[in-house]
């Protein structure tokens, strides 16, 4: 009388194993790769999101001009507009971090403010952006991927 056998095999287990460790070679890297695209494009629009918020402030506050800080731009839920919480931006982007990338705004410290310049920077280069983007109060968003810094001179995104 033959015994019947139960479960599976060691050889079955190791192919199934493989097949999985095969598929999670070719899947891994182009979820890395879908995940930076999605990081630039999220600075991408969150600079083109504070350069909206910017004008907004300029206009909503003609006596300051641009606003001195991203943290004028934002305020707390729930917000009243001020010129030193416009209620324009929200707090994560605010706080200078977002998607993967580092937010960094410089105003000209005039009375009223007429020009500035605002930089998102990954925090982890090749893994959560290839590229800088900047733009100023001409509002045209460049980028670089030299590592040299983005400026007026960087090639506009198209």
């Amino acid at each position: 009388m033959s015994r019947k056998q139960n479960g599976f095999s060691l050889i079955e287990l190791l192919i199934v194993v493989a097949i999985i460790l095969v598929i999670a070679a070719i899947a891994i890297p182009n979820y890395l790769r879908s995940r930076l695209v999605a990081d630039e494009s999220s600075a991408a629009q969150s600079i083109r999101t504070i350069n909206t918020a910017l004008v907004t402030y300029s206009s909503t506050y003609p006596t300051a001009g641009f606003a001195p800080s991203l943290v004028a731009l934002g305020g707390a839920n729930p917000c009243t507009a001020t010129s030193t919480n416009a209620c324009l931006l929200d707090e994560v982007l605010t706080a200078g971090t977002k998607s993967g990338y580092s937010f960094a705004f410089t105003g000209d410290g005039l009375a009223p403010s007429v020009t500035y310049a605002v930089t998102a920077t990954p925090v982890s280069i090749g893994i959560s952006g290839q590229r800088q983007f900047c733009s100023d109060q001409t509002s045209v968003i460049r980028y670089t991927t030299t590592g040299a810094g983005c400026t007026n001179a960087s090639s506009p995104i198209q």
